[in-house]
């Protein structure tokens, strides 16, 4: 092993995509979960990470999270792969082993690159977005939907920044194609914005995603949710940019922006069967991301004073699933339906 220790903070499907490339790539890695099972069961049989194409099975370092107390050296680089609600405790966990000079980047869902901030300053974080899709449901078994090649990354400075964003590109180029922004929360609110069409919704109806971009009536929600978020956003100064292969011409009509971010999405990234993450935690008892997706749209549309009562109804029935009042089924799509008119 050569060049930067790498810390991938959070094991799960995602992470252990990207840990498994760096691993495979001569990456010195050290993946840091919090499911003791999945850490023992790669410990003692190695990680599987299952494609369409093909299957990598490799034997990288992990450490159980009580474990991080006990090292010794510090790392060059962490990608932090956590649930956005879990992104401020964890910068604050791995803070102390990041190396002076060292890099930090939120590689994942929602707007938390001020936590990473918080926990070590401006100066070694990068901002980062994440597209890719992978399901875990048993210890040390990824089954990866969108491989390599069809896997996407952005980095950027973001305002007062690590000037060096390259060597979190060059880390994430081993798993996906990387794009660069300069205005990267920009960047990161529109993956927000598309994540608000598509992940709690289709969660909401117990479905595969295409099997919920099927269903009469869907992809309107989906849309109204997307123009929601896209407002609020504007709002607040972040502006629209062309991600997920959009090309700037793209963006021509803001009134059909999310239809053909829509379209990409599903013609690039989705794949038959897979479900969101949402879907995914919901089915293992866990509470999701809405807060920091749809309720974070409904949150800022009130201090701006924006409507967004599409975005309002998914978060209401999302919290009702996670009561257990309800379960997930398409009997919801007339409640989301409703909240068009």
């Amino acid at each position: 092993m050569a060049g930067p220790r790498v810390a991938v903070v959070g094991g799960g499907a995602n992470g252990a995509s990207i840990g498994a490339d760096l691993y495979r790539a001569g990456v010195d890695v050290t993946l840091v979960e919090q499911w003791p099972a999945h850490v023992e069961a790669i410990r003692s049989e190695g990680l599987r990470v299952i494609t369409p194409d093909d299957e990598l099975h490799v034997r990288p370092r992990i450490i159980h999270l009580c474990e991080v107390a006990e090292l010794r050296s510090g790392f060059d680089v962490v990608l932090l792969v956590m649930k956005a609600y879990d992104a401020g405790w964890a910068s604050r966990l791995i803070a102390p082993y990041l190396a002076p000079d060292g890099l930090m980047a939120a590689v994942q869902n929602g707007m938390t690159a001020d936590a990473v901030t918080e926990a070590v300053g401006a100066s070694r974080t990068v901002g980062a977005v994440i597209e890719c899709s992978a399901t875990m449901t048993e210890p040390a078994v990824v089954h990866r939907h969108t491989p390599r090649e069809r896997s996407w990354f952005a980095v950027g400075r973001l305002p007062g920044g690590a000037e060096g964003i390259e060597p979190v590109a060059d880390l994430l180029a081993l798993s996906g194609t990387v794009a660069r922004f300069d205005d990267i929360l920009s960047a990161k609110w529109m993956k927000l914005v598309s994540n608000c069409t598509l992940l709690v919704t289709s969660a909401i109806l117990g479905l595969p995603m295409l099997d919920a971009l099927h269903q009469p009536g869907f992809r309107d929600v989906m849309v109204a949710a997307g123009d929601e978020a896209l407002a609020v956003g504007g709002a607040l100064g972040h502006r629209t940019l062309p991600i997920f292969g959009l090309e700037p011409a793209d963006l021509d009509d803001p009134r059909g922006v999310i239809e053909v971010m829509t379209d990409r999405l599903f013609a690039g990234f989705v794949v038959p069967g897979a479900t969101t993450t949402v879907l995914q935690d919901w089915r293992k008892g866990r509470h999701s991301e809405v807060d920091d997706l749809n309720g974070e749209v409904v949150r800022r549309g009130v201090e701006l004073g924006i409507a967004t009562p599409v975005n309002a109804r998914i978060t209401e029935i999302a919290h009702r699933i996670e009561r257990g009042e309800i379960a997930p089924g398409a009997s919801h799509l007339p409640l989301l339906l409703d909240a068009l008119r």
